[in-house]
């Protein structure tokens, strides 16, 4: 008779080579069985059994074409199903929601984007509009059919990612959000009831983001800057997130730059954010319309639209605005370069659209500041995965998850 930890011993091995195979079927296929028992060392015979099942959970098909044998029957090929299960990427940010799902592929499914002001909201009516959003996008038709293996959820802010618990987010006004508890109860009744739920900073599942769909991907060592009210660093090195021991590395939207500056919504004065966040450079480059005032939910994406115009109109004060935000971000960048030497640094959010007028300035004091020559090599781009890089590195995450062994397998579909 098994023991218990005879038992335990089979499902886990069992599961570890349901994996291998599944990541192996990734990147061969189409592929046989054949070329996934010399890929993975396993016999045949198990590798079958383990493709039965794989198949039975909706996450391997048969293609219905043949490998074309000399000898021997035609081995009929593999890839991965990606009609039966989805993966979703949600962020919350000061003033929007995005949500992504998509396939075992990666390809997009879902894409929403909805104005929100979190702020004032609070974190519980966000915990609640969440909830919903999640909840019509798996109800919708091109999720109904589908087991989704997860949520990633990102916050602008120091996230507990073990508990899910928002520590503090100055530009949302939260602080100790247990925002993944707030989530499961509010999805306690849903089709998401047993899913995976994961809360995550929003500069590092957007740097995941660039590193597996933009033009950068791959590359192991770069940083993705958030360009939204407040700025937050996503690192790789060496392809992995750069977390620190509790989990709260890249921000430096706090560093303190300019002593005298303007207060930030840390509470210190002259912080990056305070001089080159998206709110600073609204108030310098438009301040017949700010007036030192709050700036609330869509109103940010319309300002940001204006100040573009009025740069791309040659107006002064809008031009010197950008380019002066530009200089403070390329400070930031010789931070980064200092610190950690990355390959590239990509700026996102609403730093695009104002890339033109941040760029020049950007890098030349990135060079100027860094100790290596020619800021060690980084390159400073915009991204082109828009608004939403943060909710698809979230989904991303999800698909990783799945291959790596940090989510379950999904059970055999009914």
């Amino acid at each position: 008779m098994a023991t218990g930890t005879g038992t335990v011993s089979f499902q886990t091995v069992r599961e570890t080579n349901l994996r291998a195979v599944l990541r192996t079927v990734r990147e061969l296929a189409p592929c046989s069985r054949a070329a996934v028992a010399a890929a993975t060392g396993l016999n045949k015979t198990t590798v079958s059994s383990l493709v039965t099942d794989l198949t039975a959970r909706g996450l391997v098909r048969e293609t219905g074409e043949t490998s074309q044998r000399r000898v021997g029957r035609p081995g009929v090929l593999l890839a991965l199903d990606d009609r039966s299960v989805a993966a979703i990427g949600l962020e919350v940010n000061v003033d929007y929601l995005s949500v992504v799902a998509v396939d075992l592929l990666h390809r997009e499914l879902v894409r929403r984007h909805v104005p929100l002001d979190a702020r004032s909201a609070g974190a519980l009516d966000c915990a609640h509009r969440i909830a919903d959003i999640l909840r019509e996008v798996t109800e919708g038709p091109e999720l109904r059919e589908r087991s989704v293996l997860g949520v990633s959820v990102a916050v602008p802010g120091l996230i507990d990612a073990p508990s899910g618990t928002v520590k503090r987010a100055p530009n949302l006004g939260w602080r100790d959000v247990p925002l993944r508890e707030l989530l499961r109860s509010r999805l306690a009744d849903s089709a998401l009831s047993e899913a995976t739920v994961l809360v995550d900073n929003d500069a590092n599942l957007g740097a995941m983001a660039e590193y597996r769909f933009g033009p950068l991907a791959g590359l192991p060592d770069l940083v993705y800057v958030t360009g939204e009210v407040g700025i937050g660093a996503g690192v790789l090195t060496g392809g992995e997130l750069l977390r620190g021991a509790g989990g709260f590395a890249g921000e430096i939207g706090h560093l303190e730059l300019a002593p005298e500056g303007p207060e930030c919504s840390c509470g210190r004065r002259g912080c990056l954010e305070a001089v080159a966040g998206i709110g600073a450079i609204l108030r310098a480059a438009l301040p017949d319309l700010t007036a030192d005032r709050p700036l609330h939910g869509r109103e940010v994406a319309d300002l940001v639209e204006v100040a573009v115009d009025r740069a791309s109109a040659g107006e002064s004060t809008a031009v010197a605005a950008l380019e002066r935000a530009g200089t403070w971000l390329g400070r930031g960048v010789a931070t980064l370069v200092n610190v950690v030497n990355p390959g590239a640094v990509v700026l996102g959010g609403y730093f695009v659209p104002m890339a033109p007028w941040l760029l020049p300035r950007c890098r030349e004091a990135a060079r100027a500041h860094s100790f290596a020559e020619e800021a060690g090599g980084c390159r400073v781009q915009p991204s082109d995965l828009g608004m939403s890089a943060a909710s698809r590195g979230g989904a991303a995450v999800m698909i990783h998850g799945l291959d790596a062994g940090d989510l379950p397998l999904p059970p055999p579909l009914p």
